[in-house]
Order: C-alpha cells, then sequence, then structure tokens
C-alpha cells in the first residue's frame, strides 16, 4: 500500500525552527543536506520524516515559489513503488509537474492546488530502522 512518509514545512529560520520541534515535541534530527537552492533538514517524530526547508536568499526556482510566499507547508510524499507508473497516472489526471525533467521525486500540483511528491520506495528509513 501506498502510504505517505514526508511532511516539508518552508522555513524563515532553519535555526530557530528546528530547536522548537526538537524541545517542544522531542524530534530528532536524522540528516541536513544542500540540495539546489535550500537547505533541508530531516528530522523525525519516529514515524514520519518531518523537513524544514529554507530557500537561499533570492531563489526563484519553481519548487521555491510552488506552494506560495513565506513559510509554509511546502509539500508532502507518497512513497510508491513504481515512479514512472505512477507519474503516467499524474499525468493523466492533469497534474503539472514541477520538478525538472528526471528528478526524483517528482514533485506535482494536485487536483484542488495542493503541491505532492511521489518517491520511490524506501526512500526515507522506517521506524524501525531509526531506533537502531
Amino acid at each position: 500500500m501506498n502510504r505517505i512518509v514526508h511532511l516539508a514545512l518552508k522555513v524563515d529560520d532553519l535555526e530557530k525552527t528546528t530547536e522548537f520541534y526538537q524541545k517542544v515535541f522531542g524530534f530528532r534530527e536524522v540528516e541536513t543536506r544542500k540540495t539546489r537552492d535550500h537547505l533541508s533538514r530531516h528530522l523525525t517524530d519516529g514515524t514520519l520524516d518531518f523537513t524544514l526547508i529554507q530557500y537561499d536568499d533570492g531563489t526563484q526556482s519553481v519548487e521555491s515559489k510552488a506552494s506560495g510566499e513565506g513559510p509554509c507547508i511546502h509539500h508532502f510524499a507518497i512513497e510508491v513503488e513504481d515512479i514512472d507508473k505512477h507519474a503516467a497516472e499524474l499525468k493523466k489526471y492533469g497534474c503539472e509537474i514541477i520538478s525538472d525533467p528526471g528528478v526524483i521525486p517528482v514533485k506535482f500540483r494536485a487536483p484542488g492546488g495542493t503541491v505532492a511528491e511521489i518517491v520511490p520506495a524506501g526512500r526515507y528509513k522506517k521506524p524501525e530502522a531509526l531506533k537502531k
């Protein structure tokens, strides 16, 4: 079964926001990495990959603007077994593909306007893998 495995927030202050979720809710940091025009800090509550994204000043990429200006829920990810099959289904439903061609995960605008992405199975660690 496909499942939601990831939720990303676009934030103005990565450090302050990280401290908040760690100290108030006990989320743990998994990884921080630079990707194209943003810094992503992956946290977890033990089940979900909860990512805080801070875009570089002045960036104008389609992804940075897809969910709107300023802090917001940026996107969520659904884990799928077959990226190509599901990408074809997205197109059948008229979804706008936001990611550049060939980029995985595949970000898209779903019916109703919400930004989401499909990711290959195993992209995010499962809770049992985080306990080790």
